[in-house]
C-alpha cells in the first residue's frame, strides 16, 4: 500500500533534523518535500539567517524536493498565513495531506499549526513532541548529526556561542535556565552533515551581525536599527554569516 505522504517544514536546524530523520526511519511514511520560509530581501532562512545557498544545500545533501515560502522584509501574519494557506493547498493537490515540524513543547505554537491545516483538511505530526530536550540533543549528537549556532539571542547566551559545535561539550556549557534544544529562542543552529545526509555540507564562517527587533503591531514583528533606543519590547540577536565553501 502507498504510505502517507507528509511534507516537512524545514527550518535547516538540529529539531528539523533530528524529526526529519525520525520521520524518515518509520514505515508507511514518504516524505514528499521541505517548506522553508526565506526571506526576499535578504535571501535567507527566515529567523535563522541562513543563506539561500546553503539551505539549497541541505535539500540535495538530503535528496528532497524544496519549496520555498518568499517571505518579505517584515511579513505580517496575514502575508505568512496567506503564502502558507498557498503552498498547503498545493500540497492537499499533490495527494500530501499530512504535514511535519520539529516543535517540542510550544502549546499555543502547535494549536497554531493545527488550526492552520486544519482548514485544508491536512493533520499535523510532531516527532519531537513532549520529549525530554537534553536527551533529544544528546540523541542528536550520537547518532551523527552535525551543526553549529549561527542565532544567540543575546538575553540568553553570549555572541561567543556563535559557531560552536553543538557536541557534549556546548551542553555542558550552556547556562542555568537555557534550554538545552533552544525551545524558547533561546539559539538557532545550522545542520550540515547527519546520518540521513548524503554528504557534509563545506561552509566557511563569514561576519557577526547585531539585529534587534520590534512589535510593528500586534502579533508581528520587524527589525530594526541597533542604534535605535530600547522600547518595551526588545529583543536583540547575534547572527553568524555563514559562506558556502
Amino acid at each position: 500500500m502507498p504510505g502517507e505522504k507528509v511534507l516537512f517544514h524545514w527550518s535547516g536546524g538540529k529539531d528539523s533534523a533530528l524529526a526529519l530523520w525520525q520521520l524518515q526511519k518509520q514505515p508507511g511514511i514518504e516524505i514528499t518535500g521541505l517548506l522553508t520560509s526565506v526571506s526576499c530581501a535578504f535571501q535567507r532562512i527566515s529567523m535563522h539567517g541562513v543563506r539561500l545557498e546553503l539551505l539549497q544545500a541541505q535539500a540535495r545533501s538530503l535528496g528532497l524536493p524544496l519549496d520555498i515560502l518568499w517571505m518579505p522584509e517584515t511579513p505580517g501574519m496575514q502575508v505568512y498565513e496567506t503564502a502558507m494557506d498557498g503552498a498547503l493547498e498545493q500540497a492537499c493537490a499533490s495527494g500530501t495531506h499530512c504535514s511535519a515540524f520539529g516543535d517540542i513543547f510550544l502549546e499555543d505554537l502547535r494549536q497554531y499549526r493545527e488550526r492552520q491545516l486544519a482548514r485544508h483538511s491536512m493533520k499535523a505530526l510532531f516527532p519531537l513532541w513532549r520529549q525530554d530536550t537534553r536527551a533529544l540533543l544528546q540523541q542528536f549528537i550520537a547518532v551523527g548529526f552535525k551543526a553549529v549556532l549561527v542565532c544567540v539571542d543575546e538575553r540568553r547566551l553570549g555572541r561567543e556561542f556563535l559557531g560552536r559545535e553543538l557536541d557534549a561539550d556546548f551542553l555542558e556549557a550552556l547556562p542555568a535556565g537555557v534550554d538545552p534544544c533552544g525551545e524558547n529562542g533561546e539559539y538557532h543552529s545550522f545542520v550540515y552533515a547527519g546520518p540521513n545526509f548524503r554528504q557534509a555540507i563545506a561552509f566557511t564562517p563569514g561576519e557577526v551581525v547585531y539585529r534587534r527587533y520590534a512589535p510593528v503591531a500586534e502579533g508581528e514583528e520587524c527589525a530594526v536599527d541597533a542604534s535605535a533606543g530600547s522600547g518595551p519590547y526588545d529583543s536583540g540577536f547575534w547572527y553568524l554569516d555563514l559562506l558556502q565553501a
